[in-house]
């Protein structure tokens, strides 16, 4: 029995790795912007959830005696989801928007139990404030290339780290997986989390 996480994100992957557990990566293949575009009326977290689950579904029948975890983040800011800016022109578009202000980093978990006997899923939120970066520095951040693909276009364990002046609750989530919300799901399908330190 192993963790299986199904995301190709090398931050989901460190926090994992930097925990004591190194996963079988197998990412799924999921239109993600069909899903959101089906559900363009829904709440947030609701978002968040289902692009999880439909994340865990994929390759769950592929790993039939192993936990899946799956997940997927978005900033919420001026009431508004936003993911991975995937531009430069986008990233510089966002950070100008979104310096001084506050956001919620959310991430929709969807993890499944050996044999497919449990499903947990769960939205963690945590308060990121965002610094005043000049103009050049986020035309710098964002020719980087390090903000694209990630959520809210920003990184706090790396570059981004520098124009993050506080966050409020889990550090972790913020970078794209909630240790947290995994040790909870693995105690409610009777597991324990240093099972799966290697």
């Amino acid at each position: 029995m192993k963790i299986v996480l199904a995301s190709g994100s090398a931050s989901r992957l460190s926090i994992l790795r930097n925990a004591g557990v190194e996963p079988f990566v197998d990412p799924p293949n999921v239109d993600e912007q069909s899903i959101i575009t089906s559900l363009n009326d829904a709440e947030p977290a609701d978002v968040l959830t289902s692009l999880a689950a439909a994340k865990a579904a994929a390759i769950a029948g592929k790993h039939p005696d192993d936990v899946i975890i799956a997940a997927d983040s978005m900033l919420l800011l001026d009431g508004e989801l936003q993911g991975k800016p995937h531009t430069v022109e986008a990233t510089i578009e966002r950070w100008k928007n979104q310096r001084g202000k506050t956001g919620h980093l959310m991430t929709g978990h969807c993890i499944i139990s050996p044999g497919g006997r449990a499903v947990y899923e769960h939205v963690a939120s945590t308060t990121v404030t965002f610094g005043i970066p000049s103009d050049y520095d986020i035309e710098r951040y964002a020719a980087s290339g390090e903000p694209l693909p990630c959520a809210g276009a920003f990184t706090l364990e790396a570059l981004g780290g520098w124009f993050i002046d506080r966050i409020e609750g889990d550090p972790s989530n913020v970078i794209g997986l909630s240790l947290p919300v995994v040790r909870a799901a693995l105690y409610s399908f009777g597991l324990h989390v240093s099972q799966f330190w290697k």
